[in-house]
């Protein structure tokens, strides 16, 4: 995964991120980056957007073996993730996504 292409998904949550904070006073996201994967040996990136009111995380994967796509998957702070994650064109990955991802799994 490029930085380009990691710059390109975190400043579109960053974009979402300030919208569901001034469209929702209730909910306050935190996102994090963390490329420690590739410390032990995988070649990937990883943004956890986390709710911590209701414990809520929904956790991408920018994986360097599908430069094109991302993965995704809903889950909880206090939880490991499953095994399945969904994936994504990165071409769909926008701050309207974002922005949907964090009201209907974060508000519900």
């Amino acid at each position: 995964m490029t930085d380009k292409q990691l710059k390109l998904v975190s400043d579109a949550a960053s974009d979402a991120h300030a919208r569901i904070q001034e469209d929702f006073k209730n909910l306050n996201p935190v996102i994090g980056v963390n490329r420690n994967m590739r410390t032990a040996g995988i070649p990937a990136d990883a943004m956890t957007i986390d709710c911590l009111k209701s414990g809520k995380r929904i956790i991408i994967i920018l994986h360097d073996g599908q430069p094109d796509h991302v993965s995704y998957q809903y889950s909880f702070k206090d939880q490991d993730p499953g095994p399945d994650f969904e994936l994504l064109p990165l071409d769909d990955v926008n701050a309207d996504l974002f922005y949907e991802w964090m009201k209907t799994y974060f508000d519900a």
